[in-house]
């Protein structure tokens, strides 16, 4: 028999972090950070990590596990959550993970296409040509040859893209041919998925109202201070949202009021895209937020069964 896991997604901002807790009070359960930017050191304000207060409701495992300059990626997080839930599991109690990172999600659920072995001479070469014409053109050409590749990574995600790239010039096969193959078909867990949505303006104004309290709260110090703990802008880290537009602040290429305003507009197409992947899950159970005891009753009656 499978072991039993429980799935708490969504965009960010709609309520993911806080029914987690609730569903944890009600199951003796623990949660595993599924969130791509929370598993770095120093970047608190912007990730929007749990306070040291919710931290005592409930254990959170897999937060600031990395610096900011150490590589850290899907296959990274699969076998570090995998031993995660044994660990939680051999304590007696249930696992939670949570997060709006789809494909750490997809990694740890379904397994991971790893492809061919990263080919360094032909990566130095793809990153001299965004250095000296931006991504733009990278993107443009992945787009080209890999729609349905392009449909799942930000036009500013340079390792994604690069990686893209990467299989298609050593394969002569395009990314998404090769995670059809793969099939992504690795049971590991027997699985309830808890997504959680809003209608669209009550999710916008929650991510507007969010990034103005996250600078409020010193957005803008804390990129400071990363900087003067010598990590660089150009990290793939400090390229995410919030810290983006407050290291070009940062830099004066911007004003705070626009950077925050960039912030609101790309946290919300951020939230687009992940509705638009996790719409293609169709064992997801959708709720709103507000719906707790429905939720808390899915998932014991999902542990029962």
């Amino acid at each position: 028999m499978l072991p039993k896991i429980v799935v708490i997604l969504g965009p960010t901002a709609v309520g993911k972090s806080d029914l987690a807790l609730d569903v944890a009070a009600a199951i003796d359960g623990a949660i595993v950070n599924a969130d791509s930017q929370q598993v770095y050191r120093y970047l608190d304000i912007g990730t929007g990590k749990p306070t040291p207060a919710e931290r005592q409701r409930a254990a959170h495992f897999l937060i600031d596990i990395v610096d900011p300059d150490e590589e850290f990626n899907a296959a990274t997080y699969s076998r570090l959550a995998r031993q995660t839930i044994e660990q939680i599991r051999a304590g007696q109690k249930n696992a939670i993970v949570c997060g709006g990172t789809g494909l750490y999600l997809k990694a740890l659920t379904q397994g991971l296409f790893e492809g061919p072995g990263q080919d360094s001479e032909l990566r130095r070469a793809l990153e001299q040509r965004i250095l000296i014409e931006g991504i733009e053109p990278l993107y443009q050409w992945l787009t080209e040859i890999d729609p349905s590749v392009t449909a799942t990574i930000h036009p500013n995600d340079r390792q994604r893209t690069i990686r893209a790239l990467e299989v298609y010039q050593l394969t002569g096969k395009r990314l998404s041919d090769w995670q059809k193959e793969h099939g992504f078909n690795e049971r590991r867990f027997e699985v309830l998925k808890i997504g959680l949505n809003r209608p669209r303006g009550e999710l916008y104004d929650l991510i507007n109202r969010r990034c103005e309290r996250m600078v409020e709260d010193g957005l803008l110090e804390e990129v400071r201070g990363l900087v003067a703990r010598g990590y660089g802008l150009a990290l793939k880290s400090l390229r995410s949202v919030g810290y983006r537009q407050m290291g070009r602040v940062l830099e004066g290429h911007q004003a705070l009021l626009d950077g925050l305003n960039e912030m609101q507009q790309e946290t919300r197409r951020l939230a687009k895209r992940q509705l638009t992947w996790f719409r293609r899950d169709p064992d997801i159970t959708w709720f709103h937020p507000e719906q707790k005891s429905a939720v808390i009753e899915s998932v014991k009656t999902f542990l029962a069964s």
